[in-house]
């Protein structure tokens, strides 16, 4: 029995669709008042970002077309790029150190929510 169960939870952690949601290596760069979110967050399909949160607060979604405006939500075609020199920025308020490790939790419109960690870079 422990044997099947076992081989069930490895061949679920093979399966495309885990390998889809997991997301892919977040850092965070260190701003004047925040950090602003930078990596690439990877989906089995498409979907649309509501929100980030971590222990500091609720993070600003911005979409910069040419111009960064705040909007309440991001569409994720698959592949969302996060950072300084993208579309879409994630910019977190607070005290931050650099090395620092913080937990960001991203909340989707399918009530899926992936849970990361990240490490304050400069």
């Amino acid at each position: 029995m422990k044997v099947r169960t076992l081989l069930c939870a490895a061949l679920l952690a093979l399966s495309p669709a885990a390998q889809a949601n997991a997301p892919q290596p977040i850092t965070l760069k260190l701003l004047r008042e925040g950090v602003l979110v930078s990596g690439t967050l990877k989906l089995a399909r498409p979907d649309e970002l509501l929100g980030v949160w971590s222990s500091s607060g609720r993070a600003r979604l911005m979409r910069c077309e040419p111009r960064c405006k705040v909007v309440p939500s991001l569409a994720v075609p698959g592949l969302l790029t996060l950072g300084p020199d993208a579309r879409a920025r994630v910019v977190l308020g607070g005290t931050f150190k650099v090395g620092q490790r913080v937990g960001l939790v991203f909340r989707l419109k399918n009530s899926q929510i992936l849970s990361v960690q990240a490490v304050v870079t400069r």
